[in-house]
């Protein structure tokens, strides 16, 4: 290629350019990812980091998720940080979380430290360094860029955000209607006056549900197996009393945060120790709910032990109230085939629809299906352990956050921070700058175990991507998967220096 004089050449945007180096890189700019920058921030304020995030804005699943009614599935004084005062409703909608999380951006200073639209492709540990190198694309602009960090904290959560859990059925191309997923759902669909069917009986079909019923025609929720519901408050009348006291709101936040944490122990534990007797009280507690003579075994009693899935929260019953005034129903049945004006499913009927909303869930990915490399060997992580559900065998200098399923994500944000935390002051007790989870040799019988036991939680989307996600053993280190009352327990007094660990 020529150029005139003076005239610098067109600059290849595959080209991969030096973006600097940081002592903590946090991938995703969610729950996990902000709440892990405002700890760094305040705890050690001499290190350097950067945020990187897919999206072109913050919040994770908050801000891709924008279908009718998105909202908590878990109350927010636990879903909140710890050290960030809750002071609205117990179940909160999509944007009052995220203007919360706009206050955390805001008060940390951490949007200077955010990238957007920043997808991570790759990441190469290098012993001989001791340091990631990240390779990262420009979403908007295709521009490749290089980071190098000390430490990389995975905090992207769970979600494949581009490719949903989307079931193919026979003659979906002949449905004369929209077919639309939650995970992309389109910014101009007005479903007014229309008729909508609703597939699936999540956490996601229960909340669209009576969001929808409120201008559609009709909405059907169209279900295999039903789920297990549960109808709390949308505001928890302590709540109500606390703020009647005008007492700090960090006391109201503190004592509403023992309140339900106490709550979900008590559940995590019934489901356990007396299962029969836990179902028999969600049931018994939709009843009232329902209208008269409704059918509940063939609705509402599921084929699985409470907590063996997540119980769909229904915030004042409004999914119940839908049912009780007409302006929605459930047909609990198979789909045998779509036709040109909905679906027919097994009983031969054929249920009428102008809109079919595909809530059947969302697969998992392995680290936001970052290709890792260490040393230049690829990093197979099907083939890789758990330590403690913070770190990965083998793998440096690299931490990721996952929360839980049957209490608050940000319950375990918070436990997982102060471990690594620890983890940081105690190498630089060692005077280490690299920490590898390494199996010690009364490790090597180890039975390897698959990520989630289908006897503990068996959801659709768990058990769809096990082949896809890291291992975990038969004793500890080696485990995840542990309830909010253990790890209470065990991860603050976790020993550093039990042999797992191994530092340079």
């Amino acid at each position: 290629m020529t150029t005139a004089p003076g005239t610098a050449p067109e600059r290849d945007i595959a080209e991969t350019q030096d973006a600097g180096h940081v002592d903590v890189l946090i991938v995703g700019a969610g729950v996990s990812g902000i709440g892990a920058a405002h700890h760094l921030r305040e705890r050690f304020p001499e290190r350097t980091f950067a945020i990187l995030d897919a999206q072109d804005n913050r919040g994770g699943t908050w801000w891709t998720h924008r279908y009718p009614g998105v909202r908590s599935d878990s109350d927010l004084f636990t879903y909140g940080y710890r050290h960030k005062p809750w002071r609205g409703p117990s179940i909160a909608a999509g944007e009052e979380i995220l203007a919360y999380l706009d206050e955390v951006i805001d008060e940390d200073d951490l949007d200077r430290h955010i990238r957007y639209r920043h997808r991570v492709t790759a990441a190469a540990w290098s012993t001989e360094d001791r340091r990631w190198t990240v390779e990262v694309t420009r979403e908007d602009t295709g521009q490749r860029l290089r980071f190098t960090t000390d430490f990389l904290w995975m905090c992207q959560g769970y979600y494949n955000h581009a490719r949903p859990y989307q079931p193919r059925w026979e003659g979906m191309d002949r449905f004369q209607g929209l077919i639309v997923h939650p995970q992309g759902w389109p910014d101009d669909l007005d479903h007014t006056g229309k008729r909508i069917v609703v597939i699936g009986s999540g956490a996601t079909a229960a909340t669209l549900i009576p969001a929808m019923a409120e201008k559609a025609e009709h909405v059907t929720m169209l279900q295999r197996s039903p789920s297990y519901y549960f109808a709390p408050p949308v505001t928890h009348e302590l709540a109500v009393t606390l703020r009647e006291l005008d007492i700090p709101e960090e006391w109201t936040h503190e004592i509403l945060r023992r309140q339900y944490i106490a709550q979900q122990h008590w559940l995590t534990r019934m489901s356990q120790d007396a299962p029969d007797e836990l179902h028999t009280f969600l049931i018994d507690s939709m009843r009232p709910l329902l209208p008269d003579g409704f059918d509940v075994e063939k609705h509402f009693t599921p084929r699985y032990r409470p907590w063996q899935q997540r119980i769909a929260i229904v915030p004042d019953g409004d999914l119940f109230a839908a049912l009780r005034e007409g302006k929605a129903s459930i047909v609990t049945d198979t789909i045998e085939e779509f036709t040109e004006k909905g679906i027919r499913v097994g009983s031969g009927e054929e249920i009428e629809a102008d809109v079919v909303v595909t809530a059947t869930g969302f697969n998992l990915s392995a680290f936001g299906d970052v290709a890792f490399t260490v040393d230049g060997e690829p990093v197979d992580f099907t083939r890789r352990l758990t330590w403690r559900g913070v770190m990965i065998s083998d793998v440096p200098n690299m931490a990721y956050v996952f929360g839980y399923f049957r209490h608050s994500w940000t319950l375990r944000v918070d436990l997982v921070i102060d471990l690594v935390d620890r983890l940081f002051r105690h190498m630089g007790d060692k005077g280490a700058t690299v920490v590898v989870p390494t199996l010690r040799p009364e490790d090597a019988d180890m039975e390897i175990r698959p990520w989630s036991d289908p006897e503990n939680f068996n959801a659709g989307y768990v058990m769809r991507s096990q082949h896809v996600l890291f291992k975990q053993g038969d004793r500890e280190p080696w485990t995840h998967m542990l309830e909010h009352e253990q790890e209470a327990e065990i991860l603050p007094k976790a020993d550093l220096d039990d042999g797992s660990l191994v530092y340079r």
